[in-house]
């Protein structure tokens, strides 16, 4: 029986892959799957529950100035490495697999020194540090996007979850018009940024919201949990803090407009859906590029967040609304950016590093 090892975690963008090749990798043989993280990020809590047993590595920042937390790296990076390395004796793991995030950099040099091969996943355009230094001796370098800048990166697309790789957006158009109370015969904007929300969206929407519903389309906008966005309570404009269903608001969705993280952007790629990205501003960047590919097919649009407001949206995303031809053609590009077999090209990788070694 295969014994693997999944590292990473920290937020959705590193632990929904991580699970979605879990899964795959259960379903397909008796195999032994562990996942490496922290105590500190979404694994805690989300490994468990998929039913996976979560193996604790320290939280070891990389440093960024020269501090007390710098003089103390070194010694707290190489107990990291050897907690790690325990694990893969114990647990005679097989292969190690890193999808960024802070347990990923401990793994990939515990696998090295264990001779044990490693794959490294890079969900964004922009690879963290981690994934940088992995690639350079990986067995394998899968990345989502392409162009990525990591030695030996292979496109292999996001692992992506269950419910987006199988959605059928015609089959529940009605039922996912009728959970938010819209009409599945007129075309929908879906508007949402995450699950706090997106303060930029949010206001600028609340602002022209009217202006959306006088091209004859309706709005699906999840304003966040943390949001007070005032509803108008009108017909043709749903507003929810939280959609805990995103596949029936990706089967109503005939435009996006969103963030440009990383998994959106491969969820939205993946099921054809045209898009307007407004990349969140702070961090390296990287949203900005995610959005790249997308963009260059003709699939969606990018819009700067710093003048992103109501009258942006009426001047920009209105007209768009009112241009049917322009929007079908985004929405037959959309068709060839992204792919729904991310897990199983990863999974590939993954089969080729057990393979040669």
């Amino acid at each position: 029986m295969t014994t693997y090892l999944l590292a990473g975690g920290g937020t959705a963008g590193h632990v929904n892959p991580l699970l979605a090749v879990a899964d795959l990798l259960r379903e397909r043989e008796s195999a032994d799957v562990l996942v490496l993280g922290t105590r500190e990020g979404l694994e805690a809590r989300l490994v468990p529950e998929r039913g996976y047993e979560l193996l604790i590595v320290d939280k070891v920042p990389f440093p960024r100035r020269p501090n007390g937390d710098a003089l103390a790296f070194p010694s707290r990076f190489r107990r990291a490495v050897r907690r790690v390395r325990d694990y893969i004796r114990e647990r005679g793991v097989d292969v190690v697999v890193g999808f960024g995030g802070y347990a990923a950099a401990p793994a990939y040099v515990a696998a090295r020194r264990e001779n044990v091969p490693f794959v490294v996943h890079e969900a964004n355009a922009k690879p963290g540090l981690a994934n940088v230094l992995g690639a350079r001796r990986a067995a394998a370098v899968g990345v989502a996007f392409e162009g990525t800048p990591l030695k030996r990166g292979e496109v292999v697309g996001m692992p992506l979850r269950r419910e987006v790789v199988d959605l059928d957006r015609q089959a529940l158009r009605a039922e996912a018009a009728a959970e938010f109370g819209l009409d599945p015969e007129r075309p929908v904007l879906l508007v949402f940024g995450g699950s706090l929300g997106a303060l930029r969206l949010n206001t600028a929407f609340g602002d022209a919201w009217r202006d959306v519903l006088d091209t004859g389309w309706q709005l699906l906008h999840a304003t966040g949990e943390r949001s007070d966005l005032a509803d108008p309570d009108v017909p043709g404009y749903t507003q929810r803090r939280y959609i805990d269903r995103m596949d029936l608001a990706f089967a109503l969705a005939d435009l996006i407009v969103s963030r440009s993280g990383s998994a959106t952007v491969s969820e939205i790629s993946a099921l054809g859906i045209p898009a307007v990205y407004v990349p969140y501003a702070v961090g390296n960047g990287e949203q900005r590029l995610n959005a790249a590919s997308a963009v260059t097919a003709g699939a969606a649009l990018l819009m700067d967040d710093a003048g992103f407001d109501g009258d942006a949206v009426r001047e920009r995303i209105v007209p768009l609304l009112s241009d049917a031809t322009r929007i079908a053609a985004m929405a037959e590009s959309a068709q060839f950016v992204g792919t729904r077999t991310g897990t199983e090209n990863l999974v590939a990788l993954i089969d080729r590093a057990l393979a040669q070694k």
